[in-house]
């Protein structure tokens, strides 16, 4: 199927022609997920969606066809505004959405000219493409003839597996750091997704993608050795999955609003119980913002900033979700029910790898110097 040329950004002002084109199929993008969610399969409607509103294209290097941004901060700023709306909207299509934005800048940070050409080609196709870094014992490896090494051993919790176009792994090098190659992951035989049976996220599809077998090419290495964990890039960039949650976190408020009975408005208790969904939200905006600005500046402090946003955010989550359950009662447990699915999609989202191990990061920079920094505490 050819897919509609996607709208280019006019420069006067991209981002408020970005987030007019992304509010505008917000609704849209809703309905599509309570649907995927109901019966879960890979969302390829919604991602058609971004793609005719430019979105796979808006932060991909300029060559490929992206907006000519002026820096980096205005890329991160428009980032963060347009993951956190796509949160709001769907959870699963957010989680996909940032994998592929960080393909793109991967391929902005480390590619040649021949890679980004034609990772342009691929995005006017409308090809999604997703980053996949988990895995178990002994992980992908690159093996064989160094002039032609081939893939082996499998990725899982790959995000889009069996219907993203592509997707950039890692894998390690003999004698070196891991290296980003990019593969095919569409290969219907290469996917299991029987495992992914979870109570939230499931249009995500994040089953496991067997890679062996594969020899990449000479053009499908992206970057060299240690590329992807140079920091604060490596790090930091967990702003960009953070800003997806918080739209969770702010689409739930929003329902909680819309679904308070009359009693619960008229209650001082449950005001002030609301009251505490609006903060927890808003703190986590505040956290988001600022680590997001600092990744663009690639500040010293842009990784324990991170680290902490995490638990922030986390703790933001929770709390919501407590609120709006406590609030909506029974309701909040109801299949079909908005809430339901945002608090299923969160609850599994918000399980990032080592939380504890994180935030003591996080601390023993904070014990060292005020990380913060603008008006030091000590």
């Amino acid at each position: 199927m050819t897919l509609p040329m996607p709208h280019p950004l006019k420069p006067c002002d991209p981002l408020a022609a970005l987030i007019a084109r992304t509010d505008a199929m917000l609704p849209a993008l809703t309905d599509l997920g309570m649907r995927y969610d109901a019966a879960p399969a890979y969302p390829a409607d919604s991602m058609a969606m971004l793609h005719r509103a430019g979105l796979l294209t808006a932060f991909a290097p300029a060559e490929s066809g992206g907006h000519q941004w002026a820096g980096e901060g205005p890329r991160h700023r428009a980032m963060f505004e347009i993951l956190r709306r796509i949160g709001r909207a769907d959870l699963s299509i957010g989680r996909l959405y940032e994998g592929h934005v960080n393909a793109v800048l991967l391929y902005d940070w480390f590619g040649d000219a021949g890679q980004r050409a034609w990772l342009g080609q691929r995005l006017l196709e409308g090809c999604v493409f997703g980053v996949w870094a988990s895995e178990q014992s002994p992980g992908v490896r690159l093996i064989g003839d160094p002039q032609a090494p081939m893939l082996a051993g499998s990725k899982h919790f790959a995000s889009g597996a069996g219907g993203n176009a592509y997707a950039i792994v890692t894998a390690q090098c003999a004698g070196a750091s891991r290296r980003l190659v990019t593969v095919r992951a569409d290969d219907v035989a290469r996917t299991d997704n029987s495992r992914w049976r979870v109570r939230g996220m499931r249009a995500t599809m994040s089953g496991s993608y067997a890679l062996d077998d594969i020899v990449p090419g000479a053009g499908a290495m992206l970057g060299q050795p240690g590329d992807y964990d140079l920091e604060p890039r490596f790090t930091a960039g967990a702003w960009r999955f953070c800003a997806v949650q918080l739209g969770g976190i702010e689409a739930l408020v929003q329902t909680l609003k819309a679904d308070l009975s009359e009693a619960a408005i008229d209650s001082a208790v449950a005001r002030a119980s609301f009251a505490n969904a609006v903060v927890a939200a808003r703190t986590a905006y505040l956290w988001v913002r600022e680590v997001m600005l600092r990744a663009a500046q690639q500040d010293d402090d842009a990784v324990p900033f991170a680290l902490m946003t995490r638990g922030v955010v986390e703790r933001a989550a929770l709390d919501g979700m407590e609120i709006a359950s406590r609030l909506l009662g029974t309701r909040s447990a109801m299949d079909g029910n908005r809430a339901d699915k945002i608090i299923r999609d969160l609850s599994l989202y918000l399980r990032q790898a080592g939380p504890d191990y994180a935030r003591d990061r996080a601390a023993a920079a904070w014990l060292d110097h005020d990380a913060w920094g603008e008006d030091p505490w000590w």
